[in-house]
């Protein structure tokens, strides 16, 4: 039998109650959590009685120092990112984390080069790369079922604030280092340059829609939250060999009824869903009518993210002493884009990429 990996929860705020904790079950067979670490007290003891997790600690550095965990499952805000990384691989430990990995790019290399050194798996969300309808729309793509693709777009909407229902202090998406960019344009970032290839050249404009917002509801009620990053962002990528790709992500609209992610090929289109990890893809091939393809995935989460498909390719990266698809190199890559995004808006150019 299989020695179930030993994971450390760091962060146990809205996304983990939210999306990972509830799927966890899915992989009990390989893993297991044995401690969790929140700022909070009272929502860490919570989150230990709810899930059963025996240690609980509200400083990551003595869990880190006393924890048996092999690996670490890191959900605390993206600035907190680098510095909370770094520490785990430091500590020894292997690492899942939430996205974006880093908020510069010189700080992901950084990171890539401390898990290289100490023989550690280095795991980056989005988990995009691992999901069965992003690698079903690879597929067709290298076997030329579209014909050659010239033609890419990707939306991340993460929707207008304040969020309904959100049980966590939702500023860090709003403050510098933060954005839609970050948040959700990860997502068709990464669908576009994994099929696709890297981008070679970038550029953008940004807008902003809302100065602050106030929260409507649950423990933050009240709470004014400005929002120091651009709220509306659009990016145009050149991936070489005469293919572009576009990337809308904001926190200035309600909703669409675009596909998120959609390939044109000269021989026909693939539109899929970004978010929910069970819905079908959606095929044209040389014919006015569209066909559907379901995804078969057992027990997959319907409705939602299926982020813990990118917890249980780290446990099987561990287990099976393979290189993760989820690289800290393509996630390096996404975080380039969009600090060079952020440049080309502000400087009204064209930037090179780093290849």
């Amino acid at each position: 039998m299989t020695t179930k990996i030993k994971l450390a929860l760091l962060g146990c705020g809205d996304v983990a109650h939210r999306d990972y904790l509830p799927e966890f079950h899915r992989i009990a067979e390989t893993a297991e959590i044995v401690a969790v670490c929140g700022r909070g007290e009272a929502r860490a003891k919570l989150t230990a009685e709810r899930y059963g997790i025996r240690h609980v600690y509200t400083d990551y550095q003595t869990m880190l120092a006393e924890t048996e965990a092999d690996a670490v499952v890191n959900l605390t805000p993206m600035q907190m990112h680098y510095e909370t990384n770094l520490a785990c691989l430091q500590a020894g430990k292997h690492v899942y984390t939430e996205k974006t990995v880093t908020s510069t790019a010189q700080q992901a290399r950084h990171l890539a080069d401390e898990a290289k050194q100490r023989n550690l798996t280095l795991v980056c969300a989005p988990c995009i790369m691992v999901w069965p309808q992003i690698l079903l729309a690879k597929k067709l793509v290298d076997e030329g079922a579209i014909g050659e693709v010239h033609s890419a777009r990707g939306l991340g909407y993460g929707g207008v604030p304040p969020w309904a229902g959100f049980t966590s202090d939702p500023s860090p998406f709003f403050a510098t280092g933060g954005g839609p960019q970050r948040d959700m344009g990860v997502y068709p970032l990464h669908a576009l340059t994994g099929i696709l290839g890297p981008a070679q050249r970038v550029t953008a404009m940004n807008a902003r829609a809302q100065a602050s917002f106030v929260i409507g509801d649950g423990p933050f009620v009240g709470k004014t939250v400005p929002l120091e990053e651009a709220d509306t962002w659009l990016m145009l990528l050149d991936h070489g060999h005469g293919t572009i790709s576009t990337v809308e992500a904001n926190n200035s609209v309600q909703d669409t009824k675009a596909a998120q992610l959609e390939l044109f090929g000269l021989k026909g289109s693939i539109a899929l869903n970004l978010i929910d990890g069970a819905a079908p893809i959606h095929l044209l091939q040389t014919s006015p009518k569209w066909e559907w393809r379901d995804i078969e995935v057992p027990h997959a989460r319907a409705g939602g993210p299926d982020h813990i498909l990118g917890v249980e390719h780290l446990v099987n990266c561990l287990q099976n002493h393979t290189s993760p698809v989820l690289s800290i190199e393509h996630a390096t890559h996404v975080v380039e884009i969009i600090e060079m995004a952020g440049i080309a808006a502000a400087q009204g150019q064209t930037m090179n990429m780093n290849l």
